[in-house]
């Protein structure tokens, strides 16, 4: 195979955008929907980092069986259809869960009802990455790497890596004003409709790739964690440590970001819908060209150039709070502008990181390598990143104080340190690069 056919693009393109438009959703709208439609109480920002950290335990440990099951069965297509299929019903659910709608079901109290939906949307969240997990973590990856090779690696993986772009501006801007118009509930449902249908269509389309074989087993579920394993493969795994650091440093902040910006700046759902615009259509023309250039130069030396891109972001973006909210334009530009630059290295770093894996993924292995790239890529992040924001919250605890039915409730905001706390995680990874080109140069 010496190209990715128009069929294969079609696949990539249609599977992986509705995949990351779920994922996104999931990142960015859950943590809003329980903060608008069920509580903005400590409790419900606890409630949101525990949603983050249990989806990433579940999508490690899921991705680890269904990976090594797809192998095994040398089968990708019915993973990602039928995944996508429930996929979509799950999302669909999670909408149903405002304390509303469930006092009337189970006839409880407004407090208890409150308290019951905190849970519900934790154990549902976890119901939905279970599935999306196997369809798109497990399947959807290894059918990618199945159907690429080397030579043209890095231009897929630099579409792959703008998709999460275009579905980010879909969701801050198309799907936050369909929220505002139509509420969460109709957009959930809307949105788990075309999940599903697309695991539809792919149950018409989809083929796997014609090298294929079946092998291993569920012995083989902790394949990726063998020190021999391990050995044999070194730059795949100190290419996971920059995963890591790269995922912890975006998680830091990416669950709080819509409440930052409509909450603590003061954004209206049209000003960063625009910024997010912005941001993210220059960042993907940008990327464009980058991806194309991670196929000429060595990926592991442009990993210094993507992390000082994000931390650059990073910063510019903390110190865009300081401008007065008054000055509303100068904000947005600013803001604005600090989110391009992290949109740029954080894409950047993506497709670099993710080339470089597929580079040095075991042949014959690709299912059974998705589960232990997914501790690195989202276990870790989603356990370590929330919890740093969250503390951070805490720590500078900005509260909102708002008249409530019968006292003065208080609101806790996400905190401008996120962003610089962000930035420093990142710079952790300029230690871990040149262990990813000493063990690549070993192999050579």
């Amino acid at each position: 195979m010496e190209k990715f056919s128009k069929k294969n693009w079609i696949l990539l393109l249609l599977f992986g955008t509705i995949g990351q438009l779920a994922w996104s959703v999931e990142n960015m709208f859950f943590s809003t929907f329980v903060y608008d439609e069920i509580s903005k109480s400590v409790d419900a920002m606890n409630a949101i980092t525990l949603m983050v950290q249990l989806s990433g335990i579940v999508a490690t440990v899921v991705t680890l069986v269904a990976g090594a099951l797809s192998d095994k069965l040398g089968n990708r297509r019915s993973f990602i259809s039928i995944g996508y299929i429930i996929w979509g019903v799950t999302v669909a659910l999670f909408g149903c869960l405002t304390p509303d709608n469930l006092s009337a079901a189970f006839g409880l109290s407004a407090e208890v009802a409150i308290s019951f939906a905190l849970v519900m949307v934790v154990i549902v969240d976890c119901i939905m990455t279970l599935f999306g997990s196997t369809a798109n973590d497990a399947a959807f990856n290894a059918w990618v790497t199945d159907n690429t090779r080397p030579s043209f690696r890095g231009s897929v993986e630099s579409i792959l890596s703008i998709l999460p772009l275009i579905a980010l501006l879909i969701v801050a801007g198309g799907i936050g004003a369909l929220k505002t118009a139509l509420g969460y509930q109709a957009v959930f449902i809307g949105l788990g409709v075309i999940i599903s249908v697309c695991g539809v269509l792919g149950l018409l389309f989809f083929k796997d790739a014609e090298n294929i074989q079946k092998s291993g087993g569920f012995r083989d579920i902790l394949y990726g964690f063998r020190p021999s394993v391990i050995k044999q493969h070194l730059p795949f795994y100190t290419t996971l440590l920059s995963v890591a650091v790269f995922g912890i440093a975006i998680q830091v902040f990416m669950s709080f970001l819509i409440i930052f910006m409509e909450y603590y700046l003061g954004f209206s759902v049209l000003e960063y819908s625009a910024v997010f615009a912005v941001a993210i259509l220059a960042g993907a023309g940008v990327n464009l060209y980058l991806g194309k250039l991670s196929d000429k130069l060595e990926k592991s030396k442009l990993l210094y150039f993507a992390a000082a891109i994000l931390a650059a972001g990073l910063l510019i973006m903390f110190a865009a709070t300081f401008i007065s909210k008054d000055s509303k334009l100068a904000l947005m530009l600013a803001f604005g502008f600090g989110g391009f630059v992290m949109i740029c290295g954080n894409i950047f770093s993506s497709a670099l990181n993710g080339s470089i894996l597929r580079d040095h993924t075991p042949e014959g292995s690709a299912g059974k390598m998705q589960g232990v790239r997914m501790v690195a890529g989202v276990l870790i992040p989603m356990l370590v990143g929330p919890a740093i924001g969250n503390a951070i919250n805490k720590a500078q605890n900005i509260v909102l104080e708002s008249p409530g039915a019968n006292a003065i409730t208080t609101e806790l905001l996400p905190a401008p340190g996120i962003f610089l706390v962000g930035a420093v995680v990142t710079l952790f990874a300029f230690a871990v690069i040149p262990l990813i080109r000493q063990t690549e140069k070993k192999v050579k």
